[in-house]
């Protein structure tokens, strides 16, 4: 849907963006991830035209992205933008007839919105009225409102009580499976694992990393087995095979993690285990969670 190749741009001396190519997916959720000052923010506004880059290109669906392409874009930015003293349902219908909307359809999918949001109640007040997350809910509406074939939410949680950050996770995943595509800007790395089918990893105005979560969690991982037996004794490492690494005994049912050896695989190890007077309950994979990987190769960078 969006291919950002090899984008440059800077600001004056400092460098926010470093020859960054970055492919997101058509109908997927594509996470974009790096610590804060990264560059992060910085490519989100040259995806929506809000500011140019010094070099490269951004295509939008196939070909040179246009202004009137931003009219497909829905964009939610960290730094929230509503009118205070505005009433809320003056300003929703304002926001939405920006995107091009009729008067009649945009009051008829407000009314939705607000509807399966449980706020009617919320279209006369001011917007100052409203708490953080409250006006975050209003603000949410009116990114999706006009139906963009392309969304781009940075730190859409933020602001949200878990109930509602749940609310929020629901219709992120209701609009991918009708067809948009999802930009997530966002250190929750929860909600990465949850969502995100694919991610780009920036730090220091360049690319560390990008492809699918799950390609990246095993390509990090560490060859690392959780082992849950019974047995009276625990098992015992089997040089060139595996090593315990711990072993936690609960009357009899232990909980062990085995450091397998490069040149070994599960059946293998399995082999060497039922060789012991053991009971084997569930043996599994250990997969680096996103946020040690985000940890170690931001450490790694710097």
């Amino acid at each position: 849907m969006i291919q950002c190749l090899d984008v440059c741009k800077s600001f004056g001396e400092k460098t926010a963006l470093d020859h960054v190519t970055v492919k997101m997916p058509k109908g997927r959720i594509f996470g974009l991830l790096g610590p804060n000052g990264a560059g992060k923010t910085t490519l989100i506004r040259i995806i929506n035209r809000i500011t140019i880059p010094n070099s490269g290109t951004i295509l939008f669906d196939g070909r040179h992205i246009t202004q009137d392409d931003v009219r497909k874009i829905g964009y939610l930015p960290e730094e929230r933008g509503l009118y205070r003293k505005m009433k809320v349902g003056d300003q929703a219908m304002y926001f939405a007839r920006l995107k091009g909307m009729s008067s009649r359809d945009a009051a008829s999918e407000l009314r939705k919105w607000f509807g399966k949001f449980g706020i009617e109640s919320w279209w006369g007040k001011k917007v100052e009225e409203l708490s953080k997350g409250m006006a975050q809910k209003v603000q949410f509406i009116t990114t999706v409102v006009h139906r963009p074939s392309l969304l781009i939410l940075d730190e859409p949680f933020s602001g949200f009580d878990p109930v509602n950050a749940q609310l929020i996770r629901n219709e992120i995943l209701h609009l991918k499976e009708n067809g948009a595509t999802i930009v997530l800007s966002t250190h929750n790395m929860e909600s990465v694992e949850e969502l995100c089918d694919n991610i780009a990893l920036i730090n220091k105005s360049h690319l560390v990393i990008t492809g699918g979560v799950d390609e990246i969690r095993h390509k990090y991982g560490n060859n690392h087995i959780e082992l849950v037996y019974t047995a009276p004794e625990p098992v015992t490492s089997v040089p060139g095979v595996y090593r315990v690494l711990s072993d936690n005994d609960e009357s009899g049912r232990h909980t062990a993690v085995l450091a397998v050896d490069e040149a070994s695989g599960s059946r293998a190890v399995l082999q060497k285990i039922v060789e012991q007077p053991v009971t084997v309950n569930s043996y599994k994979e250990l997969i680096p969670r996103m946020n040690d990987i985000f940890i170690r190769l931001v450490t790694e960078e710097e």
